[in-house]
């Protein structure tokens, strides 16, 4: 028995499908890519300059209301028709701070009503209520 051996029909492996998804997969990735640019930290030296006075930065105005709807303000008790010219005189020493009302729950709420209005008027302007148990 003779064995015949066929050179011409040897098994060749088509690469070029592959090479077409590899290329597709390629411009498919570089399309997608997000390039960001990274920004860095602006480091200022110093100078010789003497320095800047900086100005403390002034707390909130904080304006209680106990559980009898009395308006204190720094530990002061304060009439309904004051309570505005208070807080002029609050907002003219700290003129960018915030007014926090801090109202104990059983309050009534005229007291908070009466205190908003007067903030309204004078122009204050961050409002924020917050309770307190005392």
């Amino acid at each position: 028995m003779r064995r015949k051996h066929h050179s011409d029909d040897e098994a060749e492996i088509n690469i070029t499908p592959m090479l077409d998804i590899v290329f597709i997969m390629l411009i498919f990735f570089i399309v997608t890519t997000s390039f960001v640019k990274e920004r860095g930290l602006e480091v200022s030296r110093p100078s010789n300059s003497p320095p800047k006075e900086v100005k403390k930065k002034k707390g909130p105005i904080v304006v209680k209301i106990d559980a009898n709807g009395n308006i204190h303000l720094k530990g002061r008790m304060l009439e309904n028709k004051a309570v505005q010219a208070n807080l002029e005189r609050e907002k003219a020493e700290k003129p960018d701070s915030p007014l926090i009302i801090a109202a104990h729950p059983d309050a009534d709420t005229n007291a908070l009503v009466t205190i908003l209005d007067a903030a309204e008027a004078v122009g204050v302007g961050s409002v924020s209520v917050a309770t307190t148990r005392n």
